[in-house]
């Protein structure tokens, strides 16, 4: 019998600072406390942060772009959490990779961490462009953050 694919969720918005970075944290957070393995994959290659939420910013060897390069294995990119043992993040990588990174590499890196974890959590980039596409492709839900103030309403439903 084959382990059901992880729940794979896109934490979004179409404009900056509305939270989606901190939801995807604490999301994460939760669902590791309640159980849940849990990956939570930072896919805002220019402005990375759910490092620096979770406090591992300090223990980051390799990210996401080494691991899609063939140059280290997932094990060794992703980083656990040591007060929660269920959590790992899956770092960004550098922000030249938004050149070549494409929605089949999130596909893929989304598929090999999937096998090991019941939720993947993807804090995806602000905006609609292509950092949000290549995010979007590798989802199967999704949660759109946003605050009351008219723009990010606005950016959210476009």
């Amino acid at each position: 019998m084959t382990a059901a694919p992880a729940r794979t969720i896109l934490i979004c918005s179409g404009k900056g600072g509305v939270g989606k970075t901190t939801l995807t944290a604490n999301l994460g957070i939760a669902l590791a406390r309640l159980g849940a393995r849990t990956a939570v994959l930072d896919a805002d290659f220019g402005l990375r942060n759910l490092d620096l939420l979770l406090g591992l910013e300090n223990r980051i060897v390799y990210t996401a772009q080494e691991v899609l390069a063939g140059s280290c294995r997932l094990e060794q990119a992703l980083v656990k959490h040591k007060q929660e043992p269920n959590l790992a993040l899956l770092p960004a990588g550098n922000p030249r990779m938004l050149e070549w990174l494409t929605p089949d590499d999130m596909r893929r890196i989304v598929a090999m961490v999937g096998e090991q974890f019941d939720y993947v959590l993807i804090d995806a980039p602000a905006g609609i462009e292509g950092g949000f596409r290549n995010a979007m492709a590798a989802a199967r839900e999704a949660i759109v953050v946003t605050t009351p103030e008219v723009s990010a309403v606005r950016d959210a439903t476009g």
